[in-house]
């Protein structure tokens, strides 16, 4: 691992600048720092989400995720690096499967919300959304590794399976969107 931070202000950031992981630095409003930056909200918004209280396997699952997270940062973080892998997507596939096996299949909308867990998980999983928006339009600019999209893209779908699974607890339900024309 590289040098620990003893120093935690720098003020090198003070004029709107930040350095990247390759020495480089970047307009503290640039894509690049607006991706790995969102990441970082999102990664917060997980701990909420574990220190809120999940089932065992749950809190292992988004333990993963979270170091996946840290992952995803290095890799828009450090321009042209690659860390994230197709094994590490099949992963949330597998956990993603595993925790859709037991709910009821969906046949309505259903409504963000639950109970405090669940509305964590769902606010985290339309930060995963932003997140993977902000990182599409990043690809246009400079060719990120097609891995990063795919796991984005499969975190939201782990993240709403998880919601879901959440707003069970404790005997809770799921509230199902009426649409305007049930009224």
């Amino acid at each position: 691992m590289g040098h620990r931070l003893s120093k935690i202000y720098t003020r090198t950031g003070d004029a709107g600048s930040t350095s990247l992981g390759d020495g480089s630095r970047a307009a503290k409003d640039s894509l690049r720092i607006e991706a790995y930056g969102a990441l970082d909200e999102l990664n917060s918004q997980i701990g909420m989400v574990l220190a809120l209280g999940t089932p065992a396997a749950v809190t292992d699952c988004l333990s993963e995720v979270q170091q996946l997270l840290f992952d995803l940062g290095g890799e828009l973080c450090i321009p042209n690096h690659s860390v994230i892998r197709a094994e590490q997507i099949t992963w949330m596939e597998q956990q993603l499967d595993q925790f859709n096996a037991d709910l009821p299949p969906l046949k309505e909308f259903i409504l963000p919300g639950g109970n405090p867990s669940a509305s964590a998980c769902h606010i985290a999983r339309t930060v995963c959304r932003r997140c993977e928006r902000i990182c599409v339009t990043l690809n246009r600019q400079c060719t990120l590794n097609p891995h990063l999209l795919g796991a984005l893209n499969r975190l939201s779908d782990l993240l709403f399976v998880i919601a879901r699974l959440l707003a069970r607890q404790n005997s809770g339900s799921e509230t199902l969107w009426r649409g305007a024309e049930k009224g």
